[in-house]
């Protein structure tokens, strides 16, 4: 039975914890099926535990420049990043009490919030983990062989989580007729409805199903789209569902009151462009929806209160190439793209203006995955966000947003005039591997 050292993600966070030493603990590993685990082995062991953090540089504090908002209200930094040879990391997921990301490999890994002390990994008996998502004491993730996976992951004295379901049970494999329950392509996309107990599954192979978690059982299945399945979300307040596809269309189901049946009651398409992401905004200002497209365009739209309706409020231009993840919180929207960067946008008051806050660069790949956790929410707002790159980096960014302020129309066209110069000077690095590939795929 093999022993894997637990490490600490950064010991250097900010000034203020500069001098704080996080103790090194002993991690192991949880295999499926039959999870087992190691005690912590003798203090010697932890001597010669060794970095998991390929640390880059600390950058400083770095003033955003603006570019569409005239007031520099953002800062932010890079804490670390991680480069594992475990292949692309697909997918994020934050709960309360952990972070977890799923790649190529079988491994399920997994970092203690908010201080990223590694805890720990699940070892699946598949890998391609192209969807992982957390909510309470559960996180479901999602495997190559079509199947997705339950696990209880309650916070205790030691990492153990436990597997609770395999979705669809066994038993379905066993009688070839009732094979309709499994997808038949790559799993790439989760939601979960917290008043129902319902996990939905987007695939590739066009259709999303319903699963009753508590009764281990699919109680919906539909043809979502005519192209892949990409991204899927639910309104936690309506229990509305949103799906995006490759065929360019975003539509919204509503689940048949005392049903188990979905129907169809929007579709939502204002280009062809192929739609990679979406996430859902409700805030005090209302409600809203957006979408990220392989043009680059971040499309959004409003939901009208009285009718339920959602009426295109137009679109966030920034991205030079596709728009791959979408995450929001509050009145920030954060995108992830092929060229590279993350952008951070804020609603502003009127909620049709967005003001682009930060381009942050780091990454020299497309950023594949984005997940964001709160740490403070006062005058400033203070963000953890987690972003994965096809670069195969996984980083840390430490970001703080401060209220807009107010300032003359001349100092405004000036900082437009300045940001215009440095946004073309920050230019993304793409890695030469990535360029190559994509030279090549363009010849075919």
């Amino acid at each position: 039975m093999e022993f894997y050292p637990k490490k600490t993600l950064w010991s250097f966070m900010d000034e203020e914890r500069r001098n704080i030493n996080l103790p090194r603990r002993l991690s192991f590993g949880i295999h499926e099926p039959e999870p087992h685990f190691v005690s912590a082995r003798s203090s010697s062991a932890s001597a010669t535990s060794f970095p998991l953090w390929s640390n880059s540089p600390e950058t400083p504090w770095t003033l955003s420049p603006p570019r569409t908002s005239p007031s520099p209200s953002l800062l932010y930094h890079c804490l670390a990043s991680l480069h594992r040879h475990e292949g692309n990391i697909f997918s994020i997921a934050v709960s309360k009490d952990f972070i977890f990301t799923g790649s190529d490999s079988s491994r399920i890994h997994a970092w203690k919030q908010p201080d990223c002390t590694e805890m720990g990994y699940i070892k699946a008996s598949a890998g391609e983990v192209r969807a992982i998502l957390a909510y309470g004491k559960l996180l479901f993730t999602t495997h190559g062989d079509r199947k997705i996976r339950v696990w209880d992951v309650s916070l205790t004295e030691n990492f153990r989580p436990k597997k609770i379901a395999t979705l669809p049970r066994s038993s379905f494999f066993l009688y070839p007729r009732k094979n309709s329950h499994q997808h038949k392509d790559y799993i790439s996309c989760t939601a979960y409805n917290h008043a129902e107990k319902i996990l939905y599954t987007g695939s590739w192979d066009k259709t999303v199903k319903a699963w009753k978690v508590s009764e281990r059982r699919c109680i919906d299945s539909f043809v979502a789209h005519e192209g892949h399945v990409n991204a899927i979300v639910v309104n936690q307040e309506d229990g509305c569902v949103f799906t995006c596809s490759s065929d360019g269309t975003v539509k919204l189901w509503r689940r048949v009151y005392g049903e188990s049946s979905h129907i169809l009651t929007m579709t939502l398409k204002f280009q062809l462009s192929p739609v990679n992401a979406l996430a859902l905004s409700t805030s005090s200002s209302g409600c809203f929806l957006y979408s990220g497209s392989s043009d680059g365009l971040i499309n959004f739209w409003e939901k009208e209160k009285m009718s339920g309706r959602y009426n295109h409020g137009g679109f966030l231009q920034g991205h030079h190439f596709s728009v791959l993840s979408l995450v929001s919180i509050g009145d920030l929207v954060l995108s992830g793209s092929e060229d590279a960067t993350i952008r951070i946008w804020r609603r502003e008051e009127g909620n049709t203006f967005h003001s682009c806050l930060a381009v942050m660069d780091g990454h020299h790949g497309p950023v594949r995955c984005l997940a964001v956790s709160l740490e403070t929410e006062d005058t400033v707002i203070g963000l953890l966000v987690y972003s994965a790159s096809l670069d195969q980096t996984f980083k840390v960014w430490r970001v703080k947003v401060y209220p807009s302020e107010k300032v003359n129309l001349e100092s405004s066209v000036e900082t437009d005039h300045q940001s215009e110069i440095m946004e073309s000077q920050m230019s993304p690095v793409l890695s030469p591997s990535w360029v190559e590939k994509k030279i090549q795929a363009s010849l075919f």
